[in-house]
Formats: C-alpha cells, structure tokens, sequence
C-alpha cells in the first residue's frame, strides 16, 4: 500500500527527542519528588537523571527497565516505528546491558490515520526488535489527537558490570558513537527542504542499534556511559559533569557531523527544542568567544536515537574505539576529556 499521500509530521506539534519537555523545567517539575532510599536493591533511582532504573535481582542478574515514546520525526510510518523502537532500547545498552523483553506505547489519533498506518508504524518497532533478538509481548494503547509510538524495555546486566551516568573520573576520555545533527535534519523534513541523500544519512544513524554498550561494559576503563539524545550533546554531558561532579572539555573540531546536517545547520535549520535547551542550561557551557551561532545550534541538537557518550580512561580509549568501529559506529570519535572543577562545559576551538 502506498502511504505517500500521509504526512504523520503534520500531526503532531513536535517529533523525536525534541518533544521533550526542557531539561530546566523538568528539574522544576522534579524538584519535590523525594529520592526515597529504603530500597537497598535499586541500584539506580531517579538520583542521577540517568537512562534507565536499574534493580538488582541477586548477585549476578540486575533487572534494567526503562520507557521512551515520543510523536513522528518522520513521516514515513514504518521508518517511524524503528526510530522509536531503536530509541527506547538505546537506555538498555546505555546501562550496560541486554534488552530481553519490550511491551509497546501506541496513541493514535483513530478516525484521522487508517489502520493499515497504525499497523506499519508497530510492524517497524516488531522488526527492530527482532533484530535486537526479543519479543513484543503486549503494550497498552489509547486514542489520542498526536500519533505516539514506543517501547517500555526491560533488560538484563550483572549488577558489578552497570554503567551509570554519574561515575566519570578526573582525566577520563570522552568519546561519542554517532555525528550530530538529527534534530537539525528534522526540521528540515518538516519543511520539505531534507534531501533524499539527507534522509538516508537520518535515518541510517536513527535506526542503529546502540548494541556496543554491551561490550563496553566489559572494559574495566569504561566509567561511565550515557546516551545523546533529546536534551543535546551538551545537556546530556551536563548530566555527567553535574553526578560526577567535575567539568568537561570539548574540541568542536573533532566532533561527528551528519554531512547533511552540516549544510542544513549553516542555513539555519533546527527546531525549537535547541533554543528551550540552551536556555536551559546555556549559563553551565563557556563558548569561544567568536563561535558561529550554527555551531551552538549542533551542540544543543535534539538528538533522536542518538549515540553513545562514554567517559573512559586513557589506555581504554582504543579499545572503545574498537568496539565502536567493529559494530559499524564509523562516526565514532573521542571528543574531549573530564575536568576538575566545576559542572561546567568549555568548548575548547
């Protein structure tokens, strides 16, 4: 069937990661949930604003449960489906671990999207899980006005081998699997000025499986781990700087860039979500003085389905990279280091 003539963009105020709600007004909305720990066994809670809970079910099984959904970021159904699958399976190897188990979020605005749509947005989620190796084995649905599609995911790490957000060290490496410049591209699609050759590039990096999380968990240089998607590149380090409590550096020039997203950005593309970023966190990241507005725009780009951001030691930065390279991450790249000093981001030219 040809679905050509449905533009799922156009239902929807926003897509992707940039749906979500601001990081600052999140830490508000936040900001009187108690941290409740009486539970010995979660291993991680809301503490650090990390991927995923983690609980541990003995000593060689934690249990790894996490929820992402968000509305189309593209306007092909199916491709839409193994985004958003692809993205909620992304905080299980975040952590470390392996997904085994996905149930579905699906909200569709029935009476406007016909079946036959609602059907090949879940049949892309069905395939990305079959080739994550795990079944859908229920979900829950509602009619809603905004197409929603997503996976809550469970998954499996041992308990010694979680990586969590807030355990950088001093000196770390900072290395990330995927170029920027999704959110950039995005918005492009919604105004018809994305390039078939751009929407091969999007949707290339959007549907990669972050499965080297796995392996990075084995490396004993490996500190720490987070995954880039709607708060930006910048935001997401920000969480690592403020649980680690140290500082970072980063090189603009050795950053991966999307080669559509780069044209697109120095055309001024991007969605509202890089400005609600910088606003939000925008007083924690020193900027050379004579940055390209463009250049800031990349660094606080929703990031749908992202890649991985790793903190790790000097002598385990090739080894990382090896892993990366190995399972077809050609973006990756290491892009700065972990400071002592303040939560603070200073981009280095």
């Amino acid at each position: 069937m040809d679905f050509s003539d449905i533009k799922l963009t156009a239902f929807s105020h926003g897509g992707g990661c940039g749906c979500k709600i601001a990081p600052a007004l999140l830490c508000e909305i936040l900001s009187q949930l108690a941290i409740d720990k009486t539970w010995p066994d979660l291993l991680v809670g809301t503490e650090s604003s990390d991927d995923a809970a983690v609980y541990r079910l003995n000593d060689t099984q934690a249990l790894i449960a996490t929820t992402d959904f968000f509305m189309p970021i593209v306007d092909d159904p199916y491709d839409f489906g193994r985004i958003a699958a692809t993205n909620a399976l992304s905080d299980i190897y975040a952590m470390g671990g392996r997904p085994i188990l996905a149930l579905a979020i699906v909200g569709m605005p029935i009476g406007k999207l016909p079946v036959a749509v609602i059907q090949r947005i879940l049949a892309g989620g069905e395939a990305v899980c079959s080739q994550a190796g795990i079944p859908i084995a229920g979900g829950h649905s509602i009619d809603s006005p905004e197409p929603i599609y997503g996976l809550v995911g469970l998954g499996l790490v041992h308990p010694d081998k979680v990586k969590r957000n807030d355990t950088a060290r001093a000196g770390d490496a900072l290395i990330t699997s995927k170029a920027l410049g999704v959110g950039i591209m995005s918005a492009a699609l919604k105004r018809g000025k994305l390039s078939q050759q751009g929407y091969r590039q999007m949707l290339e990096s959007t549907t990669q499986l972050n499965t080297a999380g796995v392996a990075l968990a084995d490396l004993a240089g490996v500190h720490a781990i987070t995954d880039v998607t709607g708060y930006g590149l910048l935001g997401h380090l920000l969480e690592i700087c403020r649980g680690s409590r140290l500082g970072a550096k980063i090189h603009f020039d050795v950053l991966p860039i999307l080669p559509a997203a780069l044209d697109l950005a120095k055309q001024g593309f991007g969605p509202g979500a890089i400005e609600r970023n910088w606003t939000s966190y925008g007083k924690q990241v020193v900027l050379p003085q004579a940055m390209p507005e463009w250049q800031k725009k990349l660094l606080c780009d929703p990031q749908t389905s992202g890649g991985l951001l790793v903190a790790c030691s000097e002598d385990a930065v090739p080894k990382a990279l090896e892993v990366f390279r190995s399972q077809g991450f050609n973006y990756a790249a290491r892009i700065g280091n972990m400071t002592v000093g303040d939560a603070q981001v200073r981009l280095v030219e």
